[in-house]
């Protein structure tokens, strides 16, 4: 462990974060870094737990929290960077985006704020970073197979590298302009700057990964020439395809899925033209449909556009200020959380279930909806009611749908392999990670539906281990 009384003498300290009316500004990112002598401090709070459900329990990649954290206390940064890569192919994006589920699973959580895991990860990896440690690894014997991975979000990514370091020949290709998939294009730079996927696709690009942007797999390049070009073929497609209102006034201008709104800013901060005209939130009434962190980041885009006002509303009820009993640790706690996006400014409601959209000349003006009563049944299910005389309207004039995502789109590849999915869409795999056709693999969304960008990873190294094995063998 790292120092056994550090959890008595040091209080959790959170990194700092740039000041609102600064970071509003700009899109760069808003979060910083503590310093090193304080973030020693934050590592000696980690415990000699028994078991540590922050590793156990919490993180889907299984990083080795209890020992990077016990490294960078002792000043050991090299060895604990090994140590994060040696589980985690992209801690830079992790120590970013990750929700920390590691977090609400510390030991230390159960009656005190738990260790600051998440920072500490990102520290050492931009420790390593700058120190010049991160480097490429380069296979000494090659294998002379060809690995065709469709797909370059966190778990195509994880999976090229590890292939490529394996020795196998990688072609990654990506539909989009750019390479990094929802990492590029669904996470808002001021979260991720889009700098961190680049320089790690440089180190994976001297590892030997090819990349191929702009290619439609099972429309530009067909099933039979995988077949007769590939030993393997890796499908690690993201969950684009989002929920939907069927409400009346859903064709009116100005209501938008929230990923347009989200890609086409990204775009943009990239340098990028828009072929088509933006959608833009300044001077508007801008109404954010959905509770989840993408809808949080259509508010903190929306109001560096200079929104008039951004209001986000939720089906579902508000939750509570502290986990319930029947929510116990180390479970992921369902609580009422403020992301920083909504402490730059933002009307938020919940039990709000919208019932049209209303607009004049073609363009939405408001919404309408209703106020709900949520009531838990005996059998455990919850329940809705409207509740009478709660009719409300609020203007907008842009709406956003932002109620998350069900599954990869079903195209072409998917139909021409004719592989085995489930009733959600989602392709079935075995534990090695193979569909149903065999030599052909899928991991990230493709198998789970949307998911996290950590269980992404860690689908995409297990897929690359049973790529690998079924190579090693044929």
């Amino acid at each position: 462990m790292a120092k056994a009384t550090g959890f008595l003498e040091y209080i959790r300290e959170e990194a700092p974060k740039r000041l609102v009316h600064q970071r509003v500004r700009d899109y760069n990112e808003f979060e910083q870094l503590l310093p090193e002598e304080k973030l020693a401090r934050q590592a000696a709070r980690c415990m000699d737990c028994g078991v540590p459900s922050c590793h156990s329990y919490g993180c889907p990649v299984q990083n080795r929290i209890p020992d990077f954290n016990d490294l960078v206390y002792r000043n050991h940064w090299r060895r604990a960077l090994d140590v994060l890569h040696a589980t985690n192919n992209f801690p830079e994006v992790t120590g970013r985006v990750c929700p920390a589920p590691c977090e609400t699973a510390c030991t230390l959580g159960i009656n005190q704020p738990p260790v600051t895991i998440k920072h500490i990860e990102l520290q050492i990896i931009e420790r390593g970073f700058r120190e010049g440690w991160v480097i490429p690894e380069i296979p000494s014997v090659k294998t002379g197979k060809r690995v065709a991975i469709v797909g370059s979000g966190p778990a195509g990514l994880a999976a090229a590298q590890q292939l490529a370091r394996a020795g196998h020949e990688v072609v990654l290709m990506e539909r989009a302009d750019r390479i990094g998939g929802l990492l590029r294009y669904g996470i808002p730079d001021f979260k991720m700057e889009k700098r961190i996927i680049d320089r790690r696709l440089q180190q994976m690009a001297d590892e030997g990964v090819i990349f191929e942007t702009g290619v439609e797999v099972g429309k530009d390049l067909s099933v039979r020439y995988l077949q007769r070009s590939f030993d393997a073929v890796l499908i690690a497609a993201g969950a684009t395809v989002p929920r939907d209102l069927d409400l009346p006034g859903r064709d009116l201008d100005g209501v938008h899925f929230a990923m347009d709104f989200l890609t086409q800013q990204n775009k943009v901060n990239a340098g990028d033209t828009m072929e088509e005209q933006q959608i833009l939130a300044k001077d508007k009434h801008v109404i954010v449909i959905g509770g989840g962190d993408t809808g949080s980041d259509c508010v903190g885009t929306s109001i560096r556009q200079a929104a008039r006002s951004v209001t986000q509303i939720e089906l579902l009820p508000r939750p509570p200020q502290e986990r319930l009993p029947r929510n116990p640790w180390p479970e992921w706690p369902t609580i009422y959380r403020t992301s920083t996006s909504h402490q730059e400014g933002c009307e938020r409601d919940w039990s709000i279930l919208t019932k049209a959209f209303e607009g004049k000349g073609g363009q939405v003006t408001k919404i309408k909806g209703v106020k709900l009563d949520w009531r838990q049944e005996k059998d455990g299910k919850w329940t809705m009611t409207e509740i009478p005389g709660s009719d409300f309207e609020l203007k907008a004039d842009l709406v956003l749908l932002a109620m998350g995502f069900t599954h990869v789109e079903p195209g072409p590849l998917m139909h021409d392999y004719g592989l085995n999915t489930d009733q959600r869409g989602n392709v079935i795999v075995d534990d090695n990670m193979m569909t149903s056709e065999k030599g052909v693999f899928a991991a990230g969304d493709t198998v789970l539906g949307a998911s996290l960008v950590v269980r992404a990873i860690y689908q995409g190294r297990r897929a690359a281990a049973g790529v690998n094995a079924y190579l090693r063998h044929s």
